[in-house]
């Protein structure tokens, strides 16, 4: 018995400090985009302080982030869906007719590094005259995106049971049909999973955008930079547009994360 509660003691505070050491950077990072620079290097001021919200001011009136608010959506939008259409019967047939070398290339394609592409890519769209615009950043984020919904919803084909399908076909349908009236409505789940979660790696992605990216293209990952100066860093500023980069995502990932608990353990298990 006292084992028990010493056990249940001991991982109440294991929990509370894992939470504490977790939660305690983006209490700061919010507190100090209130702040101004001055209060921020005053250490007698970390608890209280007089909130001001210039730093949002600067942020969405001098800055433009609206526009760059715009650009991280429509590129994480039209990456996520455009691997959606491309992943997702790319899964199923790999599942279905098991296509392991297929499987073992997108894999690869997984582990390979982004930054390792980049010098090529460049290379290549520059004399595509591509760098700069929407499509070389939708592009490169899908080198991210297509790879991972494949590999999530593979694993949630084979999860489903293939007798469904192999009904539909006695009926009359084929293959295709059966994937699109039978197997695709039951994956809805295993889809939406893939999908918020390649929209949260495009909407952090860095890397692409920094060197693809243009003045007027550049994602919020790479506005932050905007406040970098070189002899000196606007931390108010700065604290601003992380917390407006963090905290969306934050929230969709909190009010999404059952969907996506379900979702990728309904195809972690066959049958």
């Amino acid at each position: 018995m006292k084992h028990s509660s010493g056990y249940k003691i001991f991982r109440v505070v294991a929990l509370v400090l894992v939470v504490l050491s977790l939660v305690a950077p983006l209490l700061w990072m919010v507190s100090a985009s209130f702040k101004t620079n001055v209060d921020i290097y005053d250490s007698s001021k970390a608890l209280i302080f007089s909130p001001t919200l210039a730093n949002y001011d600067t942020v969405f009136q001098q800055a433009n982030y609206l526009q760059f608010v715009f650009n991280s959506l429509w590129v994480a939008f039209a990456a996520t869906l455009l691997s959606l259409i491309l992943g997702v019967p790319a899964a199923y047939s790999m599942s279905r007719f098991n296509m392991k070398k297929s499987a073992l290339v997108v894999l690869m394609a997984r582990v390979i590094p982004g930054v390792s592409l980049l010098v090529p890519w460049y290379y290549v769209f520059s004399n595509l005259q591509m760098i700069g615009g929407f499509g070389v950043l939708i592009l490169s984020h899908m080198f991210v995106s297509l790879p991972l919904i494949v590999y999530i919803m593979m694993g949630y084909f084979d999860g489903l049971p293939e007798e469904l399908e192999e009904a539909a076909l006695v009926d009359g349908l084929t293959h295709i049909g059966a994937f699109r009236r039978i197997t695709l409505p039951l994956s809805v789940p295993g889809v939406a999973t893939a999908g918020i979660l390649s929209f949260i790696f495009s909407w952090n992605n860095f890397m692409f955008a920094l060197v693809l990216a243009s003045g007027n293209t550049k994602t919020l990952p790479v506005a932050i930079f905007d406040f970098v100066g070189y002899a000196s860093i606007d931390w108010g500023g700065l604290m601003a547009a992380t917390t407006v980069v963090t905290l969306p995502i934050m929230v969709i990932a909190l009010f999404v994360q059952k969907y996506i608990v379900s979702g990728l353990t309904a195809g972690a298990t066959k049958g």
